[in-house]
This record gives C-alpha cells, sequence and structure tokens, in this order.
C-alpha cells in the first residue's frame, strides 16, 4: 500500500525508474565521530576526532558531524577546536541533538541552547517517528511528539541554521502506523528542515522493504524535501540498504568510515561511496579523490585503534589479492578476468599471494614482483618446496621475508654473511635481583633466560651469551651482540610482533608450533616464519630468517 500527501492509503502506483544514474547526485554524510565512536572498543580523543575530520575533508564528503555538543566536555572541546583549528575544505560541520522535551519550551530547551552554541551552519536533531516509543518510552502523546519536532525545528530556523531531522526507528514505525510517521517526517518539513533523514536505527530492515518505504516517502513529498537514509547493519544488510534507498529516491547517505557503530556497525561508506560512484555511475565525493579511500579507511583505523578487516571491500588488504593459481595466470593475461575493478581507483593495489594452492603463474609474477629471474628448473623447484613445506604446516602467504628468501635461494643465493656453528638456551632460576649492589630478600628469585652463541664472520669465531626474558629475547639479543659492529644496517632492525599458532593441538606438548615474527627497519616491514616440534628452534628459524631479509635489503657489507 501506498500513502497519499494527506495521509490516506490507496493502490500502489508504478514508481518510474530513477533518471540516468549519471546525472544523480547522492551526498555523503559522515557521523563516524558520533555514532560511530558508539561501537565498542573505540574511544575517540579530542586529538583523533580533529584528525579524523581532517581526513574526511580531505576526502571530500559532504557532512561532518562532529559530536553532540554539550553531551560531555570532549565534545565542547572538540566543536570549539574544529572552528579554531580546522581550515575545512569540502566538508561542512554539523552537531547533532534531539528535539525539545516533552512539554517543554523551545527557547529554554538545554539541548537546543547547546547546538546554537556550537556555532555550526548545519544542524541535525533526532526525534521519535515510532508511535510505540513516543507512547512508551516518552510517555507522551502523539500530538505531543508531533509538536516536539515541529517546534524544535522552527525554532532552529528561526536562529538561522540549516537543520536535518534524524527520524529515529522510522523504518519500524512506518510498517505500523504510516500516517503517525508521515505527520511528524511532514511537521519537520513544513516547519524549514532541509533533509527528512530515514532511520533504521534497530537495523532489522532488508534491503526491498527500504526501497520501497524511501519511494514512498519521496512520492508522499513530492521532492519538496530532501530525503537521506541512515542506516545500521544488524542485519547484515547496511550497505544494500543504503543503495536501495538510493534506488528509492534519496539524496543522501549517511554512514561512518569503515562502518564502525553501535552493535554490528553502521552503514559503510568505504563500501556505499565505491559501489555508488563506480557501479551505479553516481556522483557523491569528487572523483578524483576516490583514489584516497583506501589511504583514509586505514588511516582512521589507526587513529581508532582498531585493525582494519583485511576483507573489507574496496580498502581491505586482501581486497584484491589473489592466490589460486587458475586467478593469477588468468590476471597474468587479462588483468580484469578476476577483479570487479581497477583497483587503483581505489588507492589499493592487486597483490599475489603465494601458497600451496599457487600455480607457475602465481610465483613468476611475484618473482618479477621482487626482482629475481626464475629459469624452468628453478621454478619447478620453488613450486615443489613451497608445496612440502606448506604440508609440513609453513604459512608463506603471510610470511613475505620467508617466501622471498626461499625463492632466492632456489637461484643458488646464499647468506654467507655469518656462519652459526652452534647455539644454546638456558632457563635458570634461583639468582637473587640485585638492587644498589645489596641483594635483595632470600625470597626475591626470578626464572630468567640466558643464550649462547658461536659463530664465524669473516674468518673470526665469536662466542657471545646474552640474558633475555624469554628465550626468543635472549636468543636475539646474543646473536646481535656477536654481529655488533660487522653490520651497521642491524642497528636499525627492530622485531615488532611475534605470534605462535600449534598446528596440532591433540598430540598435546608434542605438537608442531608455527612462529611469524614481524619486523622493520623503519623503512619497511616483513613477516618471517619457522615450524618445529621444538618451539625455540621454530622462533630461532624465523629470527635467522629477519636478520637475514634486513641484511640482504640494508647495507650488508661487512664493517671493515
Amino acid at each position: 500500500m501506498s500513502v497519499d500527501r494527506h495521509g490516506g492509503s490507496g493502490a500502489d502506483r508504478a514508481r518510474p525508474e530513477p533518471k540516468p544514474s549519471a546525472t544523480r547526485k547522492v551526498e555523503i554524510y559522515d557521523t563516524t565521530l558520533r555514532d560511530g565512536s558508539q561501537l565498542e572498543g573505540i574511544s575517540l580523543t579530542a586529538d583523533d576526532k580533529l584528525r579524523i575530520a581532517e581526513q574526511l575533508d580531505w576526502l571530500g564528503v559532504h557532512y561532518i558531524e562532529a559530536g553532540w555538543p554539550g553531551a560531555n566536555p570532549k565534545d565542547d572541546e572538540v566543536f570549539a577546536r574544529m572552528h579554531r583549528e580546522l581550515d575545512l575544505t569540502t566538508s561542512v560541520l554539523v552537531a547533532f541533538g534531539s528535539t525539545r522535551r516533552v512539554k517543554g519550551k523551545v527557547d529554554s530547551d538545554e539541548t537546543l541552547r547547546n547546538l546554537l552554541s556550537a556555532n555550526t551552519g548545519v544542524v541535525c536533531i533526532v526525534g521519535k517517528c515510532w508511535d510505540y516509543h513516543v507512547v512508551e518510552a516518552l510517555g507522551t502523546t502523539l500530538d505531543e511528539g508531533v509538536a516536539m519536532v515541529g517546534d524544535s525545528v522552527a525554532f532552529l530556523r528561526g536562529d538561522g541554521r540549516e537543520v536535518m531531522f534524524d527520524a529515529e526507528h522510522f523504518f519500524d514505525g512506518f510498517k505500523r502506523n504510516p500516517e503517525f510517521s508521515l505527520r511528524v517526517l511532514e511537521a519537520a518539513a513544513t516547519n524549514g528542515a532541509s533533509r527528512l533523514v530515514l532511520c533504521d536505527t534497530n537495523g532489522g530492515s532488508l534491503p526491498h522493504e527500504v526501497e520501497h518505504i524511501v519511494s514512498q516517502v519521496n512520492e508522499y513529498f513530492g521532492g519538496d524535501v530532501g530525503i537521506a537514509v541512515h542506516l545500521h547493519d544488524d542485519a547484515g544488510t547496511g550497505v544494500a540498504n543504503a543503495l536501495a534507498g538510493v534506488r528509492g529516491g534519496a539524496m543522501q547517505v549517511q554512514g561512518t568510515i569503515n562502518g564502525y557503530g553501535e552493535r554490528t556497525g553502521n552503514c559503510n561508506l568505504t563500501t556505499i561511496i565505491p559501489n555508488l560512484t563506480l557501479k551505479m555511475g553516481i556522483e557523491t565525493i569528487p572523483k578524483a579523490n576516490l583514489e584516497r579511500l583506501t589511504s583514509v579507511a586505514h588511516m582512521v583505523a589507526e587513529l581508532v585503534n582498531m585493525p582494519l578487516n583485511p576483507q573489507a571491500a574496496y580498502v581491505g588488504g586482501s581486497a584484491f589479492a589473489h592466490k589460486a593459481g587458475l586467478h593469477v595466470s588468468a590476471i597474468a593475461k587479462r588483468p580484469d578476468a578476476y577483479e570487479h575493478i581497477a583497483p587503483d581507483e581505489v588507492g589499493n593495489g592487486t597483490r599475489f599471494v603465494v601458497s600451496e594452492l599457487a600455480g607457475k603463474s602465481t610465483l613468476v609474477l611475484k618473482a618479477k614482483e621482487l626482482g629475481i629471474e626464475l629459469d624452468g628448473p628453478q621454478l619447478n623447484e620453488v613450486v615443489d618446496t613451497l608445496k612440502r613445506l606448506e604440508h609440513e604446516g609453513y604459512h608463506f602467504e603471510v610470511a613475505d621475508g620467508s617466501l622471498e628468501l626461499l625463492m632466492r635461494r632456489a637461484t643458488g643465493w646464499r647468506p654467507d654473511w655469518f656462519a652459526i656453528e652452534t647455539w644454546k638456551v638456558e632457563t635458570l632460576e634461583g639468582r637473587a635481583r640485585w638492587e644498589n649492589a645489596k641483594p635483595q630478600a632470600p625470597d626475591s628469585v626470578e626464572v630468567y633466560t640466558e643464550a649462547t652463541i658461536k659463530v664465524h664472520i669473516g674468518g673470526e669465531r665469536r662466542i657471545t651469551t646474552a640474558e633475555g626474558n624469554g628465550p626468543v629475547n635472549a636468543l636475539d639479543a646474543a646473536l646481535r651482540k656477536a654481529l655488533n659492529g660487522s653490520f651497521p644496517s642491524l642497528e636499525h632492525l627492530h622485531l615488532t610482533d611475534y605470534k605462535v599458532r600449534i598446528l596440532d593441538s591433540n598430540r598435546g606438548t608434542g605438537a608442531i608450533t608455527r612462529v611469524l615474527i614481524d619486523s622493520t627497519d623503519g623503512h619497511r616491514t616483513w613477516t618471517t616464519i619457522g615450524v618445529n616440534e621444538n618451539i625455540i628452534e621454530a622462533s630461532w628459524q624465523a629470527l635467522l630468517d629477519s636478520i637475514h631479509y634486513a641484511l640482504l635489503h640494508g647495507d650488508a657489507a661487512p664493517a671493515s
């Protein structure tokens, strides 16, 4: 059923297809700083919010919702500093708040006064659009619910602000009582709201419902006011719902970078923007800025201190990573064979992931990427070795450093900077800790690890011992001590992460262990791998590979 302008119901009328998409424009409204920050685990400082706002402006979103002035001191600081410190070139700052209180007066309402004090040209206020919420949550009448919206919009418009009305729980309310939901929207529109934001606050609607309802609302208002959509992802259809809303006539989409938000998150703008622009031909952010999308997604992920999902569409590290040999073989001939867009359009890139699934074409492309020339026999050797080692538990897909060393060894290359004669690790206990040349109490004993390494460098035999807080730390310290002064590039080498995985836990303490070590020299990062039943041996393999990789790409000539 469709609802006519006067609230009556009538037979569905055929909705014409949208105009050719190339002529359409959709505004992008970002609410990462408010709605996105409600995700469990995110706690943004005022500095974080300013840096994210800079990224959003650089990307070119139309509106940045910076927070709720008066809700907490942090948001007040953010608005004050944004006006003072940021020079937004493409984005408009928006303050968020709510309608007046039940039976309250707009000119004395604290929330509305705080909105005005935020000093933004645009404000967005939320109000109830579901009769159930008005009666049960607010405990008032439907007429008062409508008046709260109309009064608040009129008050803010009277102070010269552009007002967007955030219709909370709109889709749920419309399904149950469309006449009331439209009365609320009409109160906002007739009092000067520029956008009616239809919210799926509980996130339970499906795309066909969203498109149908948005089209009815759009038809009801006849283009007199802009329709926007704000979708949550509780049913896993946030992005699909946003696309459906645009098909229904919405001219603005609200969402967050990387889909951050309460519960399962919000509509993900890093997916929405390229879908609208590249798939539907609809103008969103400036087309030239689209290549900034991946960079912004990763930068925001760093600022919120949450790893970006590697499988995120368009911007994830695995979005254009190819592992199966058949796929890579086809891509080598035609790049568009297994990629739905050119990755550089969104600032991403093609990656060829090497594993036991890889064919020869994958390895050829990877070798070319690394500047390694493999002839036929060498290529066969790499393929066979790779498959054998991955069967044993290696995982070269995530160990780019060890993979490169494996491929170079197939060409006859050998790491000859130094040779290990023996190494030994001991775990000791019972030593009293000494502080200020005096032993502590007798019960202040500790467990510590000591490693001894015998190594040959340029004909010289060196024996070094070092302590560490564990066997890997002790081995690393002893080897660095032995190599000290001979290889200056190692001064910049740092191990940044150490990960252990038990591959066959059913074998108990005899299980095979996989160790991954992440390293950096300040310019590049790499991962190396070791696999063995002995966790220390597996760690040693990964550690040694990391040092060999650092010497290979650093100043590897021994000091004179």
